[in-house]
């Protein structure tokens, strides 16, 4: 076995995915400062003669290259929001609680343990770890990859480890933000009839929002619940003027069967008449079930799906060409709660799983 540079965190893939949760949760990874655990991960994976280890930014790719008729992409990030008193991780009966347990610290530590036990699978694998998940999307390290180095997100499936409770969830819905800007007239608030104000303009707004019902749209088998809501409101200039200008940020969740396009439409039919600004828009996934690769893993774990109503970067296989799923330990509503905390039974589970799988398709 090669000497690890001193410096360097062990980490122990041959152990357990339990400890190695912890282990990589104590190695501090806020979005920004991953480099710390992309060396300890690239260095532990090294030592494995099956996988070819290659090094992008503090992103991590490892792959075996054994010439199997087909190859699955397994990948989880590998940052974190901000700690806020939540690390070092502890042990409190079924759980471990502390920063990054859930928001996926859990499903990496999964894919590290069998990206070193599994020396001969039968498909190709290639495993992604990477960086800047949880803020700005230009940042984000698999879209880094995707743009600068396609071939390596290539292959016949791809399961994304975000936290699922240890369930399926395919695809995921697309997400759009808007903004609906009002123009008014400027005037003295004493004087407030010679001005026209704009922030009141916003309750017409509001209340196309708050009579919208959104649609559950069934694709490939699941149903996407939609949302739209208003997630902010700016407006005013002082306490004596009456405003001219007054903004109401807009996000629209659609279920995977709609285009970005169509998502897009749909919101200027809704809001007519109205000035609309695109300011964000992400394409959905479909589930992607259908695949004889997925059908085979869905058996494996449970045999039943659900979707994923939040968007994820399954996306990013999907806009590949690559059929993805969601799968992986701890709840997501416990994701970037200052108690973030996963349960051992799910991280055992998803390991469980995952080798059921391998070994049986």
């Amino acid at each position: 076995m090669p000497a690890r540079d001193s410096d360097l965190p062990v980490l122990d893939l041959a152990g357990s995915a339990v400890d190695l949760t912890v282990a990589l949760c104590d190695i501090e990874s806020v979005s920004g400062n991953e480099a710390a655990i992309a060396d300890a991960i690239e260095a532990s994976l090294a030592i494995y003669p099956h996988l070819e280890v290659i090094r992008d930014g503090d992103a991590v790719v490892a792959r075996t290259n054994l010439g199997r008729a087909s190859r699955v992409v397994i990948a989880g990030h590998i940052d974190t929001v901000p700690v806020n008193a939540n690390l070092p991780v502890r042990r409190e009966g079924d759980e471990l609680i502390g920063r990054g347990t859930v928001d996926m610290k859990a499903g990496v530590a999964v894919a590290l343990v069998l990206a070193a036990d599994l020396s001969e699978p039968p498909v190709d694998l290639t495993w992604i770890f990477y960086d800047n998940e949880e803020v700005s999307s230009d940042l984000n390290g698999l879209g880094r990859l995707a743009r600068t180095r396609p071939e390596l997100l290539a292959g016949d499936f791809a399961i994304l480890g975000e936290p699922t409770s240890a369930t399926v969830e395919g695809g995921c819905n697309g997400t759009a933000r808007v903004e609906v800007r009002l123009s008014g007239i400027r005037a003295h608030s004493a004087r407030s009839w010679v001005g026209h104000n704009a922030i009141h303009d916003a309750a017409e707004v509001l209340r196309i929002l708050k009579d919208y019902e959104p649609e559950q749209l069934e694709v490939d088998g699941l149903v996407y619940r939609e949302g739209l809501n208003a997630v902010a409101i700016t407006g005013g200039v002082a306490g004596n003027v009456i405003p001219d200008q007054a903004v109401v940020t807009i996000n629209y969740r659609f279920a995977p069967s709609r285009s970005g396009e169509q998502a897009i439409a749909h919101l200027r039919e809704l809001f007519d008449g109205y000035e609309l600004t695109v300011t964000d828009l992400a394409e959905g996934a479909r589930p992607g079930l259908d695949e004889p690769l997925a059908q085979d893993f869905l058996a494996a774990v449970g045999g039943v799906a659900h979707p994923k109503y939040g968007w994820t970067d399954v996306a990013r296989f999907s806009a590949h060409g690559v059929p993805a799923v969601n799968y992986g330990p701890g709840d997501p509503l416990r994701a970037h709660a200052d108690d973030e905390r996963v349960n051992i039974a799910e991280i055992i589970a998803c390991e469980q799983g995952l080798r059921a799988w391998l070994g049986t398709h």
